[in-house]
C-alpha cells in the first residue's frame, strides 16, 4: 500500500487539523517534537505522510499530485484556483474576507466611484469589486501591512482577512463590507480521487462525522 500524502498550512491551521487527525485516529508524533528539523512527518501504521509548506503553496502541491490531499483556507483556494476537488470544510479557521477602511470611504463603495484597493488577495478584489458590485477600481497587489495602505493615502479601501477586528480599530478603521466568509477547507488531487477512492473516501466520512459531532 503506498503511502497518502497530506500537505497542511503551516500555523494554526496545521495545529487544529492535526488535533482532527488525531481525533480520527491518525495521530503523528513526529510532528510534536518541537526541535525537529524534518520536513516530512510519517504515520507508517496508517501509511500516511504529512508536510508543512506555506497556505498559498498547498494548491499548487496538491494539483500536480505531490500531495494526494491539502488542508488550506479557503482564502487561497478563492485567490488560487487550482484544479482541485474541494471535499469538506473543517469548520475551523473561521473568518471573513471584507472590504475595511475609514468610515469616510464609506461614500466611495455606495456611490461607485472609481478608487484604489489594496490587498493581498487581487482575484477576490476584482471578483468582488467587478462582478458583484459592478464598480470598476484599481487594485494595487500588497504583501503585508494592509492596514497600512489607507492610512499613508495609497489606497481608499483595502480588502482583507478579518478574525476579530482588533487591528482595524487600533489603526481607526472598520469594516466597510463583507466580502465573503472563509475557514479551513480539505482539497483532494483529482487523479488521487479517482486511484485511491476508497481510502481517501473512508478519511473524509472520518472526519466528516467528528466535525458534525463538535458541531
Amino acid at each position: 500500500m503506498r503511502y497518502l500524502t497530506i500537505a497542511l498550512g503551516k500555523g494554526r491551521l496545521a495545529g487544529q487539523a492535526m488535533k482532527l487527525f488525531e481525533q480520527a485516529g491518525i495521530p503523528c508524533e513526529e510532528m510534536k517534537e518541537k526541535d525537529s528539523r524534518k520536513l516530512i512527518f510519517v504515520n507508517e501504521e496508517a501509511k500516511i505522510r504529512f508536510f508543512l509548506a506555506k497556505g498559498p503553496d498547498v494548491p499548487t502541491y496538491v494539483e500536480y499530485g505531490a500531495a494526494d490531499i491539502g488542508i488550506v483556507g479557503s482564502d487561497t483556494l478563492l485567490e488560487e484556483q487550482r484544479n482541485l476537488f474541494e471535499v469538506l470544510d473543517l469548520g475551523f479557521g473561521k473568518c471573513r474576507m471584507c472590504v475595511c477602511g475609514p468610515e469616510s470611504a464609506r461614500r466611495f463603495l455606495q456611490n461607485s466611484q472609481q478608487i484604489r484597493v489594496a490587498t493581498k488577495y487581487p482575484r477576490i478584489a476584482k471578483d468582488y469589486f467587478y462582478n458583484q458590485k459592478h464598480q470598476t477600481v484599481e487594485i494595487i497587489k500588497l504583501n503585508g501591512s494592509i492596514e497600512l495602505a489607507p492610512i499613508v493615502g495609497l489606497s481608499e479601501v483595502i480588502v482583507d482577512i478579518v478574525e476579530t477586528g482588533s487591528t482595524l480599530r487600533e489603526n481607526g478603521l472598520q469594516i466597510l463590507e463583507e466580502v465573503c466568509p472563509l475557514s479551513a477547507r480539505m482539497v483532494v488531487n483529482q487523479v488521487s480521487m479517482r486511484m485511491e477512492k476508497e481510502r481517501i473516501s473512508s478519511l473524509i466520512v472520518k472526519l466528516r462525522e467528528l466535525i458534525q459531532k463538535e458541531g
